[in-house]
């Protein structure tokens, strides 16, 4: 299941101190997500995201001329609701800075639209703690030691503490 027209090409990348693993390209997409999602379904989800399809790749940051790709990194129901939820996820330092990468979390309504729920600069990593509606914390990884941890509040998702390593930090200034 091609998604992003790379081909047979999969890079899995580890952030150890965060114990994140992202993978990309479309076979990782096959062995993480693409059977949980129709064809219809990925178009739908990454249009939602804001990505625009170009030579056969979507694109979240159109203007990187090296761009790989978004894919769709993981399928899973975050909340409990019984719909699912999707990481769509870019790398690339052009749109994303130091960071790396970037990402949208969007979430399968009722009426079978996609919602963006959050997204940015940064790699997402979900957390045991949760906000309104169960929707789990976000850590927000990047550079450095004390990442911004985001927490739905029942309309939107915002900055809650900091942490690094599941300990409240203070980021400098």
């Amino acid at each position: 299941m091609t998604t992003n027209g790379m081909g047979s090409l999969s890079v899995f990348v580890g952030i150890g101190a965060m114990g994140v693993t992202m993978a990309w390209g479309p076979q990782a997409l096959a062995e993480s997500a693409g059977a949980a999602l129709s064809e219809a379904d990925q178009q739908a989800v990454f249009k939602a995201a804001g990505a625009v399809q170009r030579k056969g790749m979507w694109l979240m940051c159109a203007d990187d001329p090296n761009s790989s790709g978004a894919s769709i990194e993981s399928v899973r129901d975050l909340n409990g609701d019984g719909r699912p939820e999707a990481v769509v996820s870019e790398g690339g330092t052009f749109c994303y800075g130091h960071a790396g990468m970037g990402f949208q979390l969007l979430s399968k309504q009722a009426d079978g639209r996609w919602r963006v729920m959050t997204g940015g600069s940064g790699i997402p990593q979900f957390l045991k703690t949760r906000g309104a509606g169960k929707w789990p914390d976000i850590s927000i990884g990047g550079p450095g030691f004390c990442f911004p941890v985001e927490r739905w509040n029942g309309k939107a998702y915002e900055l809650n503490r900091f942490e690094y390593e599941g300990k409240r930090c203070k980021p400098a200034r």
